[in-house]
C-alpha cells in the first residue's frame, strides 16, 4: 500500500468529505494487500461490516472479544454473521473471564491500579496478536466524528501509530444518517452493549489512540 503524505491524505479527506463509504471503500481497496475491518458488534457496526463485504465478501473481519459482551451482542453478532456471511477472525483473551474474575474480583473501575493491566489483558493483548498475526496495510473502522475527543481530531483517513491506513468511511455520518442507511439494506442494530474497559461511553477503549 503507498505510502500518503501528510497533505496527500488531508487533500484526500476534503475529497472524500462528501464521498459516499461505497466509493471510498472501493478507493481504499484498489491498492490494499491485506485489508481488515475490526468490529466489536456495537451500534451501528452493521453499517461498516455490510459496505466492506460488499466491495470485498472475503475480506477479514477481525473481532477481539473480551468475554464480558452481553447476550443481545452475542447474538446480534451471530445475526450479521449468519446474515452477511462474514469471515471473521476471533481473538479472545489469552485467560478467561471467569478466571480473570476471580482475580480481580470482578471488573477493576477506572481509578483502580488494576484497571490498566485489566485493559490489557481483555482489549489491548488480543487486538495486538491480531495486528501482529494478520499484518494489514489498511484497517477500515466504524470510527465517528464526536464520539471521543481522539476521534475528534482524525478524519476519514489517518494514520495508526504503527502505520497502517484507517479508513473511517462513515466519519461524517449522524446516528439519524445511519438509522436509514440500515433501514435500506435492512440491517439489524442493537444498543444493549457494554465495554468493560471504558465504563463511560466517550472514555476512548485504547485501540485507536
Amino acid at each position: 500500500m503507498k505510502k500518503y503524505s501528510e497533505e496527500e491524505i488531508l487533500a484526500l479527506n476534503k475529497r472524500f468529505k462528501e464521498g459516499t463509504p461505497s466509493e471510498i471503500i472501493n478507493w481504499a481497496f484498489q491498492d490494499a494487500e491485506r485489508p481488515v475491518v475490526t468490529t466489536n458488534f456495537r451500534p451501528y457496526e452493521a453499517a461498516i461490516l455490510q459496505a466492506s463485504v460488499a466491495v470485498a465478501p472475503e475480506i477479514k473481519i477481525v473481532w477481539c472479544d473480551t468475554g464480558y459482551n452481553t447476550q443481545q451482542t452475542y447474538r446480534h453478532a451471530e445475526d450479521l454473521i449468519t446474515q452477511l456471511k462474514l469471515n471473521i477472525k476471533l481473538y479472545t483473551p489469552l485467560q478467561t473471564a471467569a478466571h480473570r474474575d476471580v482475580l480481580f474480583g470482578g471488573i477493576p473501575q477506572v481509578e483502580d491500579s488494576r484497571h490498566q493491566e485489566f485493559t490489557e489483558q481483555v482489549k489491548l493483548e488480543p487486538f495486538m496478536r491480531a495486528m501482529g498475526e494478520l499484518k494489514p496495510d489498511v484497517w477500515f473502522t466504524n470510527l465517528r466524528k464526536g464520539q471521543t475527543a481522539f476521534r475528534d481530531s482524525i478524519d476519514i483517513l489517518s494514520y495508526s501509530k504503527d502505520g497502517i491506513l484507517k479508513v473511517s468511511p462513515f466519519y461524517h455520518w449522524t446516528d439519524e444518517e445511519l438509522d436509514a442507511y440500515l433501514k435500506e439494506h435492512q440491517l439489524p442494530n442493537e444498543f444493549k452493549y457494554f465495554d468493560p474497559t471504558k465504563v463511560l461511553s466517550n472514555r476512548e477503549c485504547g485501540l485507536h489512540s
